[in-house]
């Protein structure tokens, strides 16, 4: 059971807490992972607080889950009796529509067995801890068991007070506490493991007889002893793990250490982190063995980095496959793909539909938005390819624009296999450029472009004899072109108009 119905006031955001993110998922989504892990039969969300938003994320990234509504009655108490509900209506159900009743009685049909219950917004405490203090329920057979934590400053948290056998005696909260029990260092998470009768029968007594007129989940602890069951607590190996969020200063804090820990494990899983302090990866990145991230990484989503790859320095990607021994320099990247060997960069913006293939290259400031480029083909610089496919071992000369917009629709360029583009081209969209055909530099391409064939539309150069010195006299050009004429062997007297170079056979 997730409690996830709280307002979260100090985050000071129209964006309910559980749903802000650190490393690629929200605080919710941690939680609903940790417990997944466990296999749990049955996974249970309370909502409240902007219910229609967290249910809606809910059933987006864990749509087995249910979903518990907590009514007006306040305080976690009654949020885990609403979960309860829930899961014992759940349990009854199953069991009639299999068949499964019987002489038994409804109440015979609900839930057994351990119940967790924790927080949306631990985004720390992993499924292996949870594993852990349930394991730790079971095999002691305890009524109710606490995960805690020791921490150097427990102002503020409720106290654990142990008894000579180590078992719980009661959870004192900071402003009940004696000054005795001020000085104790274990603290309560909120974390627990209940037996799902018990946690039943006590759920039924809790009162809302306090300052604050709550059904408070602390006081099921004591109604358990006092029913005559053991409480045992089991201490984070780590406190921050069981650390929450409440306000933005607590969630930067947890992605640093969720980062730390994800970039730690990658380097541990044979990952080359060149400074572990300015990479950011999240949750669901994988990476491949000997990959290299160099300084100012952030690598988000589900990108996958291949093995032997190379990627950074100041690099982002989000959605990017990169393949293996792919190289990605200074490149922002979004929803594309990085064929094997491929070398895209420095500063290139890859953007959504973008696929490279094998040994493809990408190179300096370069754009590319809904466009395959095949295998060794290359757009070395100052492009942009918008909305095309580029066969095998083209080359894109620097400077083309590849026209996709009419001002209403986009069309669609195809560039065939082997084909050389000039510098400083224009296709015209949609246009076909056939295998292994020519374009002339600054050459503006509007109609297909058979195979083999050179496109070309530039007109003769025709220089204009003295049109410095006569339209700009006294200018530092027209000084330095009169002292040119003047000079030996100076250029004067060449034609006016000059024909450029012409391929044979061509008129």
């Amino acid at each position: 059971m997730i409690l996830a119905a709280g307002a979260g006031t100090r985050m000071r955001s129209a964006t309910p807490k559980v749903l802000h993110r650190i490393a690629g998922r929200t605080l919710l989504h941690h939680a609903l992972v940790a417990a997944h892990e466990l296999q749990p039969a049955r996974t249970v969300v309370v909502v409240r607080h902007e219910r229609e938003a967290v249910a809606a994320h809910v059933a987006e990234v864990a749509p087995h889950a249910l979903i518990a509504d907590q009514d007006d009655v306040p305080g976690t108490g009654r949020a885990v009796a609403c979960g309860m509900s829930v899961l014992d209506a759940t349990t009854v159900a199953a069991a009639v529509a299999g068949g499964q009743v019987g002489d038994r009685s409804v109440l015979d049909l609900q839930i057994e067995g351990a119940v967790v219950v924790t927080s949306g917004d631990v985004p720390l405490v992993t499924g292996e801890l949870l594993g852990r203090l349930v394991d730790a329920h079971t095999e002691i057979g305890n009524a109710v068991t606490i995960l805690t934590a020791k921490v150097p400053d427990p102002t503020g948290y409720g106290r654990i007070v142990r008894g000579t056998t180590g078992d719980v005696m009661a959870i004192v909260e900071h402003r009940d506490a004696t000054d005795e029990q001020h000085r104790i260092d274990e603290i309560n998470s909120g974390i627990y493991v209940f037996d799902a009768a018990v946690l039943r029968d006590a759920l039924a007594q809790v009162g809302r007889d306090n300052s604050q007129g709550e059904m408070y989940l602390t006081d099921v602890v004591a109604l358990a002893r006092e029913a005559g069951g053991r409480v045992g607590a089991m201490i984070a190996p780590d406190a921050s793990a069981v650390e929450g969020v409440n306000d933005r200063v607590q969630l930067a804090n947890a992605g640093a250490q969720l980062n730390r820990r994800i970039v730690e494990a990658w380097m541990r899983a044979g990952v080359t982190v060149v400074d572990p302090a300015t990479t950011w990866i999240d949750a669901d990145v994988t990476l491949g063995e000997d990959a290299t991230i160099l300084q100012g990484v952030q690598l988000h989503g589900s990108t996958r980095i291949g093995s032997g790859a190379t990627v950074g320095p100041d690099s982002t990607l989000t959605n990017v496959a990169v393949g293996d021994g792919a190289t990605v320099t200074r490149v922002h990247g979004l929803d594309a793909v990085v064929g094997d060997r491929a070398t895209i960069g420095p500063f290139t913006y890859l953007r959504p539909g973008t696929i490279v293939g094998v040994k493809g290259k990408v190179g300096g400031f370069v754009e590319t938005k809904n466009a395959r480029i095949g295998d060794g083909a290359k757009v070395p610089h100052l492009s942009y390819v918008g909305d095309a496919e580029i066969g095998e071992g083209t080359n894109v000369g620097a400077g083309t624009i590849f026209v996709n917009y009419d001002g209403v629709h986009k069309h669609r360029t195809v560039v065939g296999a082997h084909v050389r583009i000039g510098s400083d081209n224009t296709l015209i969209a949609p246009v076909t450029l056939g295998d292994g055909a020519y374009t002339g530099a600054g050459t503006t391409v509007r109609h297909d472009v058979p195979p083999g064939a050179l496109a070309i539309n530039s007109s003769p150069q025709q220089n204009v004899d003295g049109w410095v010195e006569r339209r700009r006299p006294g200018t530092q050009s027209a000084e330095a072109a009169e002292r040119a004429r003047r000079a030996p062997g100076s250029h004067e007297g060449l034609s006016s108009g000059g024909q450029g170079p012409t391929h044979e056979g061509e008129s």
